[in-house]
């Protein structure tokens, strides 16, 4: 499949509801709406495709952009690719839902999140702590520094109030995560959780959104879920 036909298969996949209900969550023109299910079929066509995925993501397409990173070779990705990708990544969709999930099954993935964490950009930053949950969520607890991760809880608790709004929602999602999927710091992650308390998101023309990680992982630990782990990260 070329990067014409997937485009025109895209596009007639488009629905106005669904394209209503991206854009009223950032994404703007151009854009198809095209449920992420609907995709499926394409994908399988291709598998996986990093020039295709490269010509698709260049677009500024929103819907090109999320099917590039489904049919992406994030193995093949430097870290400057990841760069270019996250710049391109305008709202929080892209950023933790398209280029934090390509690197999460990179081999560099903790190396360029952790940079992006500290970049003291929005959405570089959210990227980062999402691709964290995306990471703890998937692979085993022993590809992980239990120290490394005791700091980022630390630093959860003491700045994730006076971060911008999409990075509070990342670290937000980080904590609940650690106290999930991360059986070495599941008690230091709901003490965290505790201490942290309700985290208010603010959102453009919507009411505020307000977070309880405490609440979250303890609904986790009344199901009997904690430990768990996704066998897939991608669609």
């Amino acid at each position: 499949m070329d990067f014409e036909t997937v485009m025109q298969e895209l596009e007639a996949l488009g629905k106005e509801r669904t394209k209503k209900i991206y854009i009223s969550n950032g994404a703007g023109e151009p854009v198809f709406g095209v449920a992420t299910g609907a995709m499926k079929p394409i994908a399988k066509k291709i598998k996986i495709n990093q020039h295709l995925a490269e010509e698709l993501y260049a677009t500024g397409n929103y819907d090109a952009m999320y099917f590039a990173g489904i049919i992406a070779d994030p193995k093949a990705m430097t870290e400057s690719d990841f760069d270019r990708w996250i710049d391109a990544a305008y709202f929080y969709m892209l950023s933790d839902f398209v280029v934090a999930v390509t690197l999460s099954e990179s081999d560099i993935a903790q190396e360029v999140a952790d940079k992006w964490i500290e970049s003291g950009e929005e959405l570089r930053m959210s990227a980062g702590w999402s691709c964290y949950c995306w990471l703890l969520g998937n692979r085993p607890d022993h590809e992980f520094s239990e120290t490394k991760l005791s700091n980022m809880l630390e630093m959860v608790k003491n700045t994730i109030h006076d971060q911008p709004e999409r990075t509070k929602s990342a670290m937000n999602n980080f904590l609940y995560t650690v106290g999930t999927s991360y059986l070495p710091l599941h008690e230091k992650a709901l003490e965290t959780a505790k201490a942290v308390g309700i985290v208010e998101v603010k959102r453009d023309n919507k009411k505020s959104s307000f977070l309880k990680a405490y609440e979250s992982i303890q609904k986790e630990i009344d199901k009997g879920r904690i430990g768990f782990k996704r066998k897939y990260v991608r669609c």
